[in-house]
């Protein structure tokens, strides 16, 4: 299915899902528009016809400016894609509540704040998806990851609260929960882990935690960044789209092992999963 005429925006363009998700879209026909803080990172997709922009999702005056510049080209917008984030893991007692207020700016702020921007143009149009990237993470847990799941389940949380305001309005919400994908997404949080907890007395899960997230092995598992394109598509393509996509390594067995275990089945499962030191 091709969308001639029709305008997304892709947050998080500059690698990964983002780049992904970008190049898909502009494939099946949209005017797609890649945001990121550096716009030299875009270069790639601008080769590509994707229009490369300038914004930082924590910064209310870049986001209205972004926003701005899409009607003011094209009109009208007809899908905005949430998936600028990262993961910041450390345990609560070490993470800096700077750093906390954060991560809770980009992936859970910056996002409402874009959907704030776009729903007022979607709702004049009475048409329009917005797809909010959570993970699969916002549907189970792991050690040290507290401030980075808070994020995770609040957009789910929130996407389910906007998918009923805004249905009266043909409006879509859809959340798209990636598993192990390979993107330096698991590198980075690894950094971020050792930084916070690397020592002290969270040193031992730290070293463990830090381990399965960036070890090659499990790297090798994860899933290409298509695959979420894929499913991006799929939804934004659908006439009536389910209300969430689970896609990529471990997200659909993990995520229903969640529902089925208890919580201390689950906690002993993911602690023997990333190799927790044991009493």
């Amino acid at each position: 299915m091709t969308a001639t005429g029709k305008t997304a925006l892709v947050t998080g363009a500059s690698s990964g899902i983002g780049e992904a998700t970008a190049l898909k879209l502009h494939d099946l026909g949209y005017t797609v528009y890649g945001a990121a803080r550096r716009t030299d990172r875009l270069k790639t997709l601008a080769d590509l016809g994707v229009r490369p922009l300038a914004m930082d999702v924590t910064d209310a005056e870049s986001a209205t400016a972004g926003i701005e510049q899409i009607i003011a080209e094209t009109g009208r917008i007809d899908v905005l894609v949430n998936n600028a984030g990262y993961g910041s893991y450390g345990a609560i007692e070490d993470v800096p509540m700077r750093e906390a207020r954060a991560q809770f700016d980009v992936n859970v702020f910056g996002a409402a704040e874009l959907i704030r921007l776009v729903l007022p143009h979607m709702r004049a149009q009475r048409s329009g998806t917005i797809v909010n990237v959570t993970s699969m993470g916002g549907k189970i847990y792991t050690p040290l990851g507290g401030w980075y799941h808070g994020t995770k389940f609040a957009l789910e949380a929130l996407s389910d609260c906007l998918r009923l305001e805004v249905k009266p309005f043909g409006i879509h919400v859809v959340v798209i929960e990636p598993g192990g994908i390979a993107t330096e997404w698991g590198g980075i949080a690894a950094d971020n882990l050792k930084a916070a907890s690397g020592s002290g007395p969270y040193a031992a899960q730290a070293t463990a935690v830090a381990t399965s997230l960036s070890v090659p092995a499990n790297a090798r598992r994860n899933s290409p960044p298509r695959v979420i394109a894929d499913a991006i598509a799929k939804a934004v393509t659908a006439r009536r789209p389910k209300t969430r996509y689970t896609a990529g390594f471990g997200a659909k067995p993990l995520i229903f092992t969640r529902w089925l275990l208890s919580d201390r089945a689950f906690d002993a499962l993911i602690g023997r999963a990333v190799g927790l030191p044991r009493r």
